[in-house]
């Protein structure tokens, strides 16, 4: 009889929850095997084409032999200009493309490693709640601690800096932020990144701002970090082509801002990863070249759905916050019912899929998230068959 490995997980495995659209999946799974008519409004995964002209780029440039090979480590030069010229037209901010700019896997990847360039055991990470749970498992690969920030309603979804100690912020390394924000949909005043530059100058900590949804909104453009006063000074911005550009398989993002934290989320990425793909590099570049109409065609589609979707629940009774931005609707669910059980009921009984709130921290508990990727036909019968359930 052959000896099977004893098999051991490390501690940080040990301790890590399951990652929540991965668990989600497998409700999704377990649901179409049962024959279910399957609205899946949970994970935010655009179901709207990637635009012609990003395809028709990549169509050419992956003829190219010498896009084969490996690519550079940074980003090509080509690419790094493209941001920088973006961030230029869209917010008004200088970035160097030569030490400011940096090419990512997606914006995930990017937030997952910064800690390990960063964090030593011990060190505290200052952490939303609800928030993108890769804040917390990153923190949690490089030893750190997480300290919640809690996003509260009546805070309009800020965190409430007085509230936390001043031990904690002595020891506090580096500090995760996300506006337009996922789940809530919150968006933020300069202030309050001029709020946030005060802190991290005072306390040395450094800034890491999740601005993936910034060109998803209906009304008043969102803000970049970058665009705040001493913003290079303290910290970073990830961004992604995954949500403004129907990309999410694509895997290309970056990260802007200051030099010197970029060059040591660099160092991590030059030791695990050769880069991204330079026929997508170039397909990017397109998407980044084009035109705002494009992206007006997007938001429009959105905003259709987000209407549908809030005003019906509004209807039924479903106290629910009306977006400006991103294409999330975050929901309170009935009082007789927590998080995780509200999924379930509206998965079984309506073949609806949501995301129960908690998934995204503890601060998460009471409220769910829909998002818009399906049509707006289909989230019309959502409305429909919710409304039969409830």
């Amino acid at each position: 009889m052959k000896k099977k490995l004893s098999l051991e997980p490390a501690s940080r495995i040990k301790h890590l929850p399951p990652y929540l659209f991965a668990s989600i999946d497998k409700m999704k799974q377990k649901a179409i095997e049962k024959d279910t008519d399957l609205i899946d409004l949970s994970i935010g995964d655009p179901d709207i084409p990637t635009p012609s002209p990003i395809i028709n780029a990549m169509k050419k440039a992956v003829t190219k032999p010498a896009n084969h090979r490996y690519p550079s480590y940074e980003g090509m030069f080509s690419f790094r200009e493209a941001v920088s010229a973006w961030y230029k037209k869209r917010f008004g901010a200088k970035l160097d493309p030569h030490t400011e700019v940096l090419s990512l896997i997606g914006s995930k990847e990017g937030i997952g490693h910064i800690p390990l360039a960063f964090i030593n055991p011990g060190d505290t990470v200052l952490v939303p709640s609800p928030g993108y749970p890769v804040y917390s498992t990153g923190t949690l690969f490089a030893g750190g601690k997480s300290y919640i920030m809690p996003l509260k309603e009546e805070n309009d979804f800020l965190p409430d800096f007085d509230l936390i100690p001043e031990k904690v912020l002595s020891n506090t390394k580096l500090i995760f932020i996300n506006y337009p924000n996922n789940p809530t949909s919150a968006t933020v005043p300069i202030n309050f990144y001029k709020e946030v530059v005060t802190i991290a100058l005072k306390y040395n900590i450094i800034v890491c701002h999740d601005a993936s949804y910034t060109e998803i909104y209906y009304d008043k453009k969102p803000l970049s970090f970058m665009q705040t006063p001493g913003a290079k000074e303290v910290g970073i911005e990830f961004h992604s082509l995954s949500k403004t550009y129907n990309m999410t398989g694509w895997r290309i993002g970056f990260a802007v801002g200051n030099r010197d934290v970029l060059a040591g989320l660099g160092k991590v990425k030059t030791n695990l990863d050769s880069g991204v793909f330079q026929a997508i590099q170039e397909a990017a570049v397109a998407a980044l070249n084009l035109d705002n109409g494009v992206l007006s065609t997007i938001r429009k589609t959105y905003r259709g759905r987000r209407d549908i979707l809030y005003n019906g629940l509004k209807k039924l009774g479903v106290h629910t916050i009306k977006p400006k931005a991103t294409f999330y609707i975050w929901a309170k669910v009935p009082s007789n019912f927590t998080s995780m059980g509200f999924v379930t009921h509206l998965l079984d009984k309506a073949g609806v899929l949501a995301t129960p709130g908690n998934g995204f921290g503890d601060e998460g508990e009471g409220y769910i998230r829909f998002a818009l990727t399906a049509p707006a036909k289909r989230i019309r019968e959502a409305v429909d068959r919710i409304q039969r359930i409830l």
